[in-house]
Formats: structure tokens, C-alpha cells, sequence
């Protein structure tokens, strides 16, 4: 019995305690609820401010419009001033822009508003004959809600008509407040809701006081600062719910909110159940203390015996990653290294191609100038300096032509490391061109160039450029060995910001468009041209590197085309 008496006394103080904690939660989460609160319907009337203020901005600015002055005075006719009507509609979404004459009848309106209409006994007419912006929001013969400013329009200094600017409070509505789930309303000077985002209260006379016929709490109480309503049973509104207003006499409207307590009851409920398990269970904690440190003392060594071992596995599995890093760190350098050597002996293989034709083309100027050097000296022995100055001045050209084509081979044979920059591909088509005339003049290429005679520029690396070019020209020549038309077309066209090189031929054309760009894809016999199938696959890297694109195909008329797309630059200074 005592036992029992002991028990029913525990569960009534934890009862008392529970409610206590129950009613300190609740007012504590209420004022979080109502600083939340206070700040949404100081945004809501701001937003709701802002966004009627444009339109007050829009109306003021017309009235000092030269166009609307000059219709006021009879300047101009009115029908002039329609489509800056219109256009502000338009732009600023307003409902109507009118202009209306010094007795408040209606000149001109952007919507289909009859001429004429009378506005002398409105209010914000008055207002605004008086020199002033007035404002005033109604329900129209459409039951629209509309929301409308008048601006004086001056005259010689007075006011001798106003500008008339309608907004649709649907549109504003819509535009930021449809999906909050607080409740936001505007009522007027009647206390009738005029701007809500609950359309089931929209024009209700509003009461915060219970009311009969209106929209009213049921049943008003204070929980601490605070005002809490009973609502209603209604599909959109809380059934209890804080309430806040806010008076803005700039639109002329008072802001209210309700904003359910739900959370902070939730709140309040989960402390409260807290609070009672801590108490319900703190007697059995006493018991089963003991018997849960022993347990917890065997799970934590056994923790920590884990924790060792799962240490000493990351310990192993990070060593394991490291070197795998590393040995992939030297393969990436390795296969840079390679990619670097295959480019440069394909660079060197294409020289040894064209050794024949350059030593033939070297050879020529050698046997030249020796020529011009020995009549040279015949000439000033027999006192004839004129024919021996112009012997000199052509061994220095010949001099100048061969040291154009060794440089050339320099440049192509070179590595480059540098960065892209700005290339012009007019010269780097030149020295292609000029490294390629022994061979494809020995095997009777007609070769034609078309494009800008002026500087092209592109974003890429010269000597690579050079290689991709050397390695298509290259192909073609090989291509065309069994044709009987021999003819290489080079064209450079530049579209917007790229510029494209189509290098064509009259050979056979490809048999795999789809393969040509794989490594070691070729289809030429073993040993001729020492064909590898490596040259496409080197030029479509390069090109990659350039932020390009090269692509090869067939042309209808036979042969084959290759293009490569590279981005246009503005060049060097």
C-alpha cells in the first residue's frame, strides 16, 4: 500500500512537472514563433510597399513626361501619347495608364476604358489637383481589386490634369505570396480584407475581437507578450494561431498575420515528454547505473581494441594508396615523355621524307652562289664593278632563301613546350609549304591555296601547327602517288570566332572515315612512306591540345578532305 501511495505521488509531482516544463516551453517557443513573425509581415508590408511604389514611381514619371504636358495644354493631340501609354502597361505590368483633364474626366486610357469616363469625385483626384500624388484602392464592375495613383500634371506651374496609373492586386498576389505558409492579410479603412494570400477570406470584414458575420477569432487569450486566436475551422487557416499587425498609412492599409502555434505546441509537448521520461526513468537509472558502467567499460575496451585494428588497416591501406599514387604519377610522366618522343620521331621521320627534295633545294643555291662568287671576281678583276655588285646582291638573296629553309627545318625540328598562344597560320602554312615544294614539285602536285591574303590569327603553338599541316600535307602526297590527277587544295576560311583549314585531295579517298584518328590505323602498304598509322592520331592530340577540333572525310567528287577547326584570336601587336 505504501508502496503503491509512493508510486501514484511520484506520477502526480512528474505529472506537475511535465506541465510546467509544458507551459515554459510553450511561451518560450511562442516568442521565437512571434520574432519570426514580426519580421515575415515587416517583409510582407514592405514587399507589398515596394512593389505599389513602382507604380506610384510609373505615375509620377509620366506627369512630367513633355508628351503628357503637351497633350494636357493642347499642344499635341491625345491619341499621340498612346503608345508611351501602352509601352509603360506593358513594361510595368500595370492594369491601365490614363491621362485624365483639370474636371477629372478621362482622356485616354492604355486598356479599353470608355473616353471620358468621370473621376472628378474621387478622392485621389482631388488629391492630386491639389498638387499632390493621392492614391486609392477599389473593387472595379469586374470585381477586380484594384489599387490606383493620380499625378498632377503641370501646367504653367499648376496642376491642369493627372496622370492615372491602375494596378491589378491579383498579379501582386501571385507574383510572391500565393505558396507562403504563413498567413498574410491587408485590410482598409473599412476593415475588410483587401490583399491576402488566403483567397477564402478575401473582402471579409475583419474583427480581433469574436465577432458574429465577420472574420474573427472565436476565442482571443494572452500567452505572456503574445495573442493567441482560436480561428475557425478552415481549409487554409490554423486553428490556433498568433497574431500580429502592422499599420502602413503609406497604402493606407493596416498588415496582419497569423501564424499557427503548431510548432511551438509541438515544441512544448516533446520538452514536456522529455521531461517526464527523464523523471520516469531516473529511478531505474539508479538501479541499472552500476550494472551499465560494467557494461560500458567492456564495450569501450572492446571499442578501442577495434579501433586499433581498423587504425592499423587505414595505416596499411594509406601506404598501399600512396605508392599507387606515385607509380601512377610515373607512368602519366612516362607516357608524357612517350607521347613527346613519338611526336618529335614523327617530326623526324617527315624530315627524312623530305631530305631528298631540301638537300636537292639547298644543293641549287650551294652551285649558285658559287657561280656568282667566282664571275664575281672575273668582274672586279677586269674592272667592272656593276656586274660584279649585281652577282653579289644574288648570292645574297640565294643566301637569304637558303637560310629561310634551314630555319624552317630548325623550327619543325625542335621540341615545343611553350604554352598556346597567338599563331599566325598564314605562316605557318608558308613554311609547311616551303618544307613540302621538293617533294610535291618532284612528284608533280598542283598545289592551290585560297583564303585571306592578310594575317590570320589563331590560339595554338607554331611548331605543332606545323606538324599537324606537314603531317595532312604529307598524307595527301602519299595518297595521290597512283593518281592521275595530282592536285592539293588548302583553303583558310575564318567564321565568326574560329577559323577553319581544309587540306583536300584528288587521291583514292578513306575507307574508314570512323578509324582514321585511332593510333596505328593506316592503309598503307608495309614500308611505304614508313607508315605507322601514328601521324592522324598525333595531329588529333595536338589539335585537342588547341582547344580545336580536326575532322576527315570523303568528297562527292573523289579524294578526300580533311578539316581542322581552331579558335580565332586577335593576334600580336
Amino acid at each position: 500500500m505504501r508502496r503503491s501511495l509512493t508510486i501514484i505521488l511520484f506520477l502526480l509531482a512528474v505529472a506537475i512537472f511535465s506541465g510546467a516544463i509544458w507551459n515554459i516551453g510553450y511561451r518560450t517557443a511562442l516568442t521565437g514563433v512571434a520574432d519570426q513573425g514580426r519580421v515575415y509581415l515587416q517583409s510582407a508590408s514592405d514587399r507589398l510597399v515596394g512593389q505599389l511604389e513602382r507604380f506610384r514611381q510609373l505615375a509620377d514619371l509620366i506627369a512630367h513626361h513633355p508628351e503628357a504636358i503637351a497633350v494636357t495644354s493642347g499642344e499635341i493631340p491625345p491619341e499621340d501619347i498612346l503608345p508611351l501609354f501602352t509601352r509603360s502597361a506593358d513594361s510595368t505590368g500595370a492594369l491601365e495608364v490614363g491621362l485624365l483633364d483639370a474636371d477629372g474626366r478621362l482622356v485616354l486610357a492604355s486598356a479599353d476604358s470608355a473616353s471620358g469616363q468621370d473621376w472628378s469625385d474621387r478622392d485621389h483626384f482631388e488629391r492630386a489637383m491639389t498638387g499632390a500624388m493621392g492614391f486609392e484602392h477599389f473593387v472595379d464592375e469586374a470585381d477586380r481589386r484594384i489599387f490606383s495613383f493620380m499625378a498632377p500634371v503641370r501646367v504653367d506651374g499648376k496642376p491642369a490634369g493627372a496622370v492615372m496609373v491602375q494596378v491589378d492586386m491579383e498579379t501582386i498576389e501571385e507574383s510572391d505570396w500565393r505558396s507562403a505558409p504563413q498567413v498574410v492579410l491587408f485590410t482598409d479603412e473599412d476593415a475588410r480584407v483587401f490583399v491576402t494570400n488566403r483567397s477564402e477570406v478575401l473582402f471579409e470584414g475583419f474583427s480581433t475581437e469574436p465577432t458574429e458575420g465577420v472574420f474573427a477569432p472565436m476565442r482571443v487569450r494572452a500567452a505572456g507578450t503574445n495573442t493567441v486566436w482560436t480561428l475557425p475551422d478552415a481549409r487554409y487557416l490554423p486553428n490556433r494561431a498568433l497574431y500580429m499587425e502592422l499599420p502602413r498609412p503609406v497604402v493606407g492599409m493596416t498588415g496582419h498575420t497569423l501564424i499557427s502555434t503548431a510548432p511551438a505546441e509541438r515544441l512544448a509537448s516533446l520538452q514536456a515528454l522529455v521531461a517526464a521520461a527523464v523523471c520516469i526513468t531516473f529511478g531505474a537509472f539508479l538501479y541499472l547505473a552500476r550494472e551499465r558502467r560494467r557494461v560500458l567499460a567492456r564495450d569501450n575496451l572492446l571499442l578501442e581494441q577495434r579501433v586499433t585494428a581498423r587504425t592499423a588497416q587505414l595505416t596499411a591501406v594509406n601506404v598501399n594508396l600512396r605508392h599507387e599514387i606515385a607509380e601512377r604519377q610515373e607512368a602519366e610522366e612516362a607516357l608524357r615523355k612517350a607521347q613527346a618522343d613519338l611526336i618529335q620521331a614523327g617530326k623526324l621521320t617527315a624530315l627524312g621524307q623530305m631530305s631528298a627534295g631540301i638537300s636537292h633545294e639547298l644543293n641549287q643555291p650551294l652551285m649558285a652562289i658559287r657561280s656568282f662568287a667566282d664571275n664575281g671576281s672575273l668582274f672586279l678583276e677586269r674592272q667592272n664593278p656593276t656586274q660584279a655588285a649585281e652577282n653579289f646582291s644574288r648570292i645574297s638573296a640565294l643566301s637569304h632563301r637558303m637560310g629561310r629553309i634551314i630555319k624552317n627545318l630548325r623550327a619543325f625540328a625542335r621540341q615545343e613546350s611553350e604554352p598556346v598562344t597567338d599563331v599566325n597560320i598564314n605562316s605557318v602554312l608558308d613554311a609547311v609549304m616551303e618544307l613540302s615544294e621538293p617533294r610535291l614539285n618532284t612528284e608533280n602536285v598542283v598545289v592551290n591555296r585560297s583564303g585571306p591574303s592578310r594575317d590570320v590569327w589563331v590560339r595554338g603553338g607554331e611548331v605543332r601547327l606545323q606538324q599537324v599541316f606537314m603531317n595532312l600535307v604529307s598524307n595527301a602526297a602519299d595518297a595521290m602517288l597512283q593518281s592521275d590527277t595530282k592536285q592539293l587544295d588548302i583553303k583558310v576560311m575564318r567564321d565568326g570566332s574560329a577559323v577553319h583549314v581544309s587540306v583536300s585531295d584528288t587521291g583514292p579517298g578513306l575507307d574508314d572515315a570512323d578509324k582514321i584518328f585511332d593510333p596505328f590505323y593506316t592503309t598503307k602498304e608495309v614500308g611505304q612512306s614508313e607508315g605507322m598509322g601514328l601521324g592522324l592520331s598525333i595531329s588529333y592530340g595536338l589539335v585537342q591540345s588547341f582547344g580545336g577540333a580536326i575532322n576527315g572525310k570523303n568528297r562527292p567528287e573523289g579524294g578526300a578532305v580533311f578539316t581542322v577547326e581552331l579558335a580565332a584570336s586577335e593576334g600580336v601587336a
